[in-house]
């Protein structure tokens, strides 16, 4: 299975556009040693294949295309190797990016959960929109652990996350089981899987044993610290108040991961362009390699 992160940061990008934090502006400037990322997004396929699942559709979805070239294998006229999209919720830095793919010749492979159909064809209708276009074929994840395919080869289950749904779903403030999902993705003829999970705002027992269980996980690291938006003057509300678990602290995702076999490949992705792990050689990055977590960049390959 070949796992390429397309996209690495979270809403926004890196650096976001309005932002002139330390971060952002170092970045822009020079000062600081990080790169541009943007708005997170993974293309997985078997070894063997050309065409693969995209999870999540990011607003950076073109420039991502571009960037990789094993998205467009140019095998007819119009091409793509996107087989289908895996929603993982409705939030818009993971959907609005079907807005760039309504060129396609025929209706588009969308696999989401019920409360994230809803939300993409209320509050924020892109379901209903496609339809004036390609058209969409959506295709329903169940939560109750059964497989789903989107290309051959490569099996996934949906396990709902505690997380928030986005700022137009109905279950903004009173969530229900589906806005958010994290997936395993397992390559039959291999053996071998990943656990995905771009936002994530508590670790369950359920969400603890499939990050046990893979070998590869790739989850959220949107903040660093949960106060992390306060402390700059940014926002009044911590990591945990949108639905993200920070790295440090009692409980954070350093904890969990420390705890997952010493064989499991660790990576952070979906990562707030305030996190200061973006820098290279911050005192935050020189914390995770030493407790062996990477943090994904744009053009990253995972072969499991």
């Amino acid at each position: 299975m070949r796992i390429t992160i397309l996209g690495s940061a979270a809403g926004g990008g890196f650096p976001q556009w309005n932002c002139n934090c330390a971060n952002c502006a170092g970045v822009r400037n020079g000062t600081v040693r990080a790169k541009p990322r943007t708005q997170s997004s993974i293309f997985v396929r078997t070894d063997e294949g050309v065409d693969g699942a995209l999870f999540n559709a990011s607003p950076d979805i073109l420039q991502q295309i571009r960037a990789t070239p094993a998205l467009q294998p140019a095998r007819a006229l119009r091409d793509s190797a996107i087989a289908g999209v895996v929603l993982i919720d409705g939030q818009v830095d993971h959907a609005t990016g079907l807005f760039m793919l309504r060129e396609r010749s025929d209706a588009l492979p969308v696999w989401c959960t019920d409360p994230v159909a809803e939300d993409l064809t209320q509050g924020n209708p892109v379901l209903r929109v496609l339809s004036h276009y390609c058209g969409v074929q959506r295709q329903r994840i169940a939560l109750d652990g059964s497989v789903f395919e989107v290309v051959d080869g490569l099996s996934c289950r949906a396990l709902p996350l505690a997380s928030k749904a986005a700022p137009y779903s109905p279950h903004r403030e009173q969530p229900v089981d589906g806005d958010n999902i994290g997936v395993t993705i397992t390559d039959r003829r291999r053996g071998t899987s990943l656990f995905y999970a771009p936002g994530l705002g508590r670790i369950t027992p359920a969400v603890f044993d499939a990050m046990a269980n893979a070998d590869a996980v790739l989850v959220g690291g949107t903040f660093w610290s949960d106060d992390e938006m306060i402390r700059l003057g940014i926002s009044q509300k911590t990591a945990r108040d949108i639905g993200h678990l920070a790295q440090s602290g009692a409980g954070g995702m350093l904890e969990w991961l420390a705890r997952l076999p010493a064989r499991t490949r660790r990576v952070l992705i979906h990562i707030n362009n305030t996190n200061p792990i973006l820098v290279d050689d911050s005192p935050e990055r020189d914390v995770l390699t030493r407790a062996r977590v990477e943090v994904a960049e744009d053009g990253m390959e995972i072969h499991l």
